[in-house]
């Protein structure tokens, strides 16, 4: 029986645009959601970065290109050519997942967190709070996840292979014909 439903596939495919349709739907039928996803952020048509946005409206920076390559400064968490923000994304996310924990609803509440990747794992913070979610019994997460590539990340692993998980593999063939499997997936760990 799957108490989480996580989104994986290649980067671009569009697992963060399902979650939002996702997250739509279930906030117009009243259902208690909160959470957050990344966004890209572009300038004059390239990327120069990501945001982290929480469904209650907020939003800061996760990560930006970085102009030197010179980290000698300060303790730099960097992913490809982004530095991570992590004061900012710590400062975002943190207090959502801490009170996602602790709603005393009786119905379970859904929590998105999208993403659990390599930008976001620098924190340690979030990594136990990402734990003590899926262990809690009140809520459901619907996350994304990275496909696999490279150094396995231990905490997406551990998601993976988690027996009360569900995985929906997305990509361009099935992205626009996926969302009702996904939304009923969600419905049904909330019984």
């Amino acid at each position: 029986m799957s108490k989480h439903v996580f989104l994986t596939g290649p980067p671009g495919v569009g697992k963060t645009t399902l979650i939002q349709k996702v997250t739509q739907a279930l906030k117009s039928s009243g259902v208690p959601i909160d959470g957050f996803y990344t966004q890209e952020v572009r300038e004059g048509g390239r990327r120069t970065g990501f945001d982290v946005v929480t469904l209650s409206g907020n939003r800061g920076p996760l990560s930006r290109v970085s102009a030197s390559s010179d980290s000698s400064s300060r303790r730099e968490y960097r992913v490809g050519q982004y530095v991570v923000d992590l004061v900012s994304f710590e400062q975002l996310v943190l207090p959502m997942l801490r009170n996602v924990n602790h709603g005393g609803d009786t119905e379970k509440r859904i929590c998105v967190i999208d993403e659990i990747g390599k930008m976001e794992l620098f924190s340690q913070a979030f990594i136990q709070a990402v734990r003590q979610t899926l262990a809690g019994s009140g809520t459901v997460v619907l996350g994304t996840i990275p496909i696999p590539k490279g150094k396995p990340l231990d905490l997406v692993e551990e998601i993976r292979s988690r027996k009360d998980v569900k995985v929906f593999n997305v990509s361009k063939e099935n992205r626009n014909s996926i969302l009702q499997d996904i939304l009923a997936a969600v419905e049904s760990c909330r019984k």
